[in-house]
């Protein structure tokens, strides 16, 4: 299967003990694959990958893998600010039968560019399952440079790139840059990050999206992306319209807080959030549910 589409990043649900809701994760999949998803993403930050266990990020990653059965891709969340421990990580998403490890640059410590290529070599060099680097600069205060991801590409297993920026002028020179060194979609492929933004990134060359929305709506994402896929951007942009207030009251807050509410809302498996993520703000609670209402999600 293709390196492309629609990618859910998928919540993690809770019980009312704080264990992992296995039969409600494996609902979620399930439910996710019947309305179109092409892949699913397991402890990611959707996922809460920020505070739940190793333990229970390895369960997360096994539970998918069994559940998917095969249907959609399978990508494992397998990041560390520590090289040693995403070493570990991603090992175990390649034993554990994942396709790809979505691995995010080092958070807090902040490495410089030729800093984050060692890291990625060591990667690339210690294991066989392909990797999506996932570079999202408002979280880990860390921006992968275009120069950077042209290194990265030519990693035998590097396949390609979460890219959650909002700056397109970034895409267009990465774009260039992937072009001038001769690597194509073939060898490595670009995801958008950001919602809301990725029906004009994909009008540059991106070739589909790592989605929050997708778990309350996967079934109009899918149509907005496989229309960008087809070339049918009137349809995409009509779709990306209709999605558009759904995307940013999913953003009110940090995400995965009112994704995880919309869940709830929906009667989908979701549960609480671990702190020190809290509940939505009332007046957020109210907005959200009116947008949902209006999308007919509730």
């Amino acid at each position: 299967m293709k390196l492309e589409g629609t990618f859910c990043a998928l919540a993690t649900p809770f019980t009312s003990d704080d264990e992992i809701d296995e039969e409600g994760y494996r609902a979620n999949i399930n439910f996710l694959i019947e309305n179109g998803v092409d892949g699913l993403v397991a402890a990611g930050t959707s996922g809460e990958s920020a505070t739940i266990t190793h333990e229970e990020q390895k369960k997360l990653i096994e539970i998918l893998v069994d559940e998917a059965k095969g249907r959609v891709i399978t990508v494992a969340g397998a990041g560390s600010n520590s090289t040693k421990e995403a070493l570990n990580l991603v090992k175990f998403a390649g034993e554990a039968g994942a396709d790809y490890a979505l691995v995010i640059t080092p958070y807090y410590n902040k490495p410089q560019q030729h800093a984050l290529i060692e890291h990625y070599t060591q990667l690339n060099e210690i294991t066989k399952i392909p990797i999506i680097v996932y570079d999202v600069p408002s979280r880990t205060g860390t921006d992968i440079a275009s120069e950077t991801i042209v290194e990265l590409a030519k990693m035998e297993n590097i396949a390609g790139l979460k890219e959650a920026v909002t700056d397109l002028g970034k895409f267009t020179t990465t774009f260039k840059l992937l072009q001038n060194a001769g690597i194509t979609d073939d060898d490595f492929v670009i995801l958008s990050g950001e919602d809301d933004l990725t029906v004009p990134m994909m009008s540059l060359g991106v070739k589909g999206v790592i989605s929050v929305v997708a778990n309350v709506d996967p079934k109009r994402m899918t149509e907005m992306v496989n229309a960008a896929l087809d070339g049918d951007f009137e349809k995409a942009s009509k779709l990306n319209l209709e999605l558009y207030d759904l995307m940013k009251a999913l953003f009110i807050e940090s995400n995965p807080v009112p994704m995880k509410e919309a869940l709830n809302m929906m009667g989908k498996p979701a549960g609480h959030l671990r702190l020190p993520l809290v509940p939505l703000l009332d007046e957020d609670r109210e907005v959200l549910r009116k947008v949902l209402k209006d999308s007919d999600l509730i």
